[in-house]
């Protein structure tokens, strides 16, 4: 859906990174490396989306670091944006409408660092979680966000991660 509008991949891949989770940050380098692609690419496009006002830059220790501007107007807007571009809103809904007593819904792994990899990590925290409905539905999550998607039950997570529902 989101490719048709951005049809650069590298801008939406950069997007992505930036603004699925609001602590990510980076710079030239780093990002050309983790996307494996050219420094001429990244940097095109980091200077195109602080241009626009989108990212921020930050010059620290010799080193220019980019974090999504969340003062931006539209902010909040391409987070929901981001957010359902990865499916993370169908996750959410799927998950609170029947899984059992949900406390906190958790992404961890590569998308919680802004990489879409194709694999989302899912921390459920609750009680008495229906772990038999999750079996059935992962399939049709997955199906439906294209992406493949590992759930982990536990009854307490205190580790790092994106929360998308407490």
């Amino acid at each position: 859906m989101l490719e048709s509008l951005i049809t650069s991949k590298t801008r939406l891949r950069i997007l992505i990174k930036f603004f699925i989770n609001v602590t990510n940050n980076g710079h030239l380098r780093g990002l050309a490396d983790e996307m494996h692609e050219s420094t001429n690419a990244i940097r095109k496009e980091l200077n195109n989306l602080t241009e626009a006002g989108y990212l921020e830059k930050e010059t620290i220790q010799n080193r220019v670091n980019y974090k999504a501007n969340t003062k931006h107007p539209l902010f909040n807007t391409l987070q929901k944006i981001i957010h359902q571009h990865i499916g993370l809103d169908s996750i959410v809904t799927t998950i609170l409408t029947r899984m059992g007593s949900i406390k906190k819904i958790v992404v961890i792994g590569d998308y919680a660092n802004g990489n879409d990899t194709g694999e989302i990590e899912v921390v459920l925290v609750g009680d008495n979680i229906n772990t038999e409905y999750i079996k059935n539905i992962t399939l049709k999550i997955e199906n439906k966000i294209k992406r493949k998607v590992i759930f982990i039950v536990l009854s307490s997570f205190d580790g790092a991660g994106l929360i998308i529902f407490e």
